[in-house]
């Protein structure tokens, strides 16, 4: 019996998906858990592995399409097979021409479409997501010979254009320009919202200073010793290590483990740390809730398998939330960033800004001097829930606890 697809439904808020990808192709072979397409919600972007085996009979929709969620939008099964009760229900699809059986990109009964073509394209089958990014690159589609289904126009007809007529970094637009220009993805429009309504909206103030590391440093030498000798339980990175000594600082000053509702402040009893973590289709800011009642090695393991299921696609969308955390860490260390300014994820009160390791020349005593390793912190706190002060002594208890750190 043949296995329907369906579109899963990422969170109570969302309603549609768009398919930003297909990775299998009709008639290809499927096995359980292979990726089948990739997804965008109006918060992340997310890969659909298959729930079963067997061919891949029919796809329902082409890349770019909106589909509804809880919709079949392909059909696994054996070749021969009848998936006409697996088409899409007309009851979620706008009128449109006269169709004579499904195809991708539309519903499964005839003279219905999810997405209905403009009066400018009604002679021209191509799909949304090709249509915008035709535009923004300046081509002209109405030539172009589609593969989609009934020689419909789909993405990669756009981009195989695009990169037969010339450099995509040497573009010429239709106004005689070089430039390039591509429509922003569900994911880059989030984030440039969120950053710009962050900026806009808080009073956000920025401190730095810095950590000695030297302590942390043979920490992770002897990690790599115990995991070399079979002893270590967990790889355990120096980012865990920052932020087991950040949820120890929030222990100590709870007012930055908060969030500002405008009239009031709600202050955490549980530390739920928010990790940014930059994926392939932008950046993601899931939470590890209940971080503070982890041992190191449990905190370490869990923030891996957090950044894991958000470069993978299948993170929970209720852990991307800005409100899923109540403080956020962000390492631009490993890039060799020496000082930033991180931008709050709202409505939370303060972010802390990692930094690489500088080895500085210090004063070591008895007139002698020598290079000391030192870790660039920098925090941004919104002003209208946090003051100066406790916000410096904030960041300082973060050093100290980075500076007394013992590894067991």
């Amino acid at each position: 019996m043949a296995i329907p697809v369906t579109m899963p439904k990422q969170g109570q808020s969302v309603e549609t998906c768009i398919i930003t990808r297909w990775f299998k192709n009709k008639g290809d072979k499927v096995s359980t858990g292979d990726i089948l397409f990739s997804y965008e919600t109006d918060k992340a972007a997310f890969e659909m592995e298959s729930p079963g085996e067997g061919i891949l009979l029919d796809t329902f929709f082409d890349e770019g399409a909106e589909v509804p969620v809880l919709i079949n939008v392909a059909a696994i099964g054996q070749p021969g097979e009848d998936i006409k009760s697996l088409y899409p229900g007309s009851t979620l699809v706008k009128e449109s021409g006269p169709a004579t059986k499904p195809e991708q990109g539309s519903g499964h009964e005839t003279g219905k479409v999810l997405i209905a073509a403009s009066p400018s394209d009604s002679r021209i089958r191509i799909s949304p997501r090709a249509r915008i990014l035709a535009k923004g690159k300046g081509i002209n589609y109405t030539n172009l010979q589609g593969s989609g289904p009934n020689g419909r126009i789909v993405l990669t007809d756009i981009e195989k254009a695009s990169s037969g007529a010339v450099q995509f970094d040497k573009m010429v637009s239709s106004d005689g320009k070089n430039y390039s220009e591509l429509p922003l993805s569900n994911v880059r429009r989030l984030i440039a919202k969120a950053m710009h309504t962050s900026l806009q909206s808080s009073a956000q103030l920025t401190h730095h200073m810095s950590a000695d590391v030297r302590k942390l440093l043979e920490a992770r030498r002897k990690i790599k010793e115990g995991l070399a000798s079979g002893n270590a339980r967990q790889d355990i990175k120096l980012n865990d290590m920052i932020c087991w000594c950040v949820i120890r600082a929030l222990e100590k000053f709870p007012e930055a483990n908060s969030h500002f509702q405008g009239e009031s402040i709600r202050t955490f009893n549980k530390v739920h740390l928010g990790l940014a973590v930059d994926t392939p289709r932008g950046l993601m800011v899931p939470a590890v809730r209940n971080a503070g009642e982890m041992d190191l090695v449990q905190l370490s393991r869990e923030l891996k398998s957090t950044a894991d299921s958000c470069r993978k696609g299948n993170i929970d969308p209720e852990l991307i939330k800005s409100t899923a955390a109540s403080f956020t860490v962000s390492n631009l260390g490993n890039y060799g960033v020496e000082m930033f300014t991180p931008v709050i994820n709202l409505p939370q009160v303060a972010i802390l800004g990692v930094c690489s390791i500088i080895n500085r020349p210090i004063d070591l005593g008895n007139n002698t001097f020598g290079f000391v390793p030192y870790m660039g912190l920098s925090l941004t706190y919104d002003h209208r829930a946090i003051d100066g002060g406790p916000a410096t002594l904030f960041l300082r208890e973060i050093k100290e606890q980075i500076e007394k750190f013992e590894y067991k």
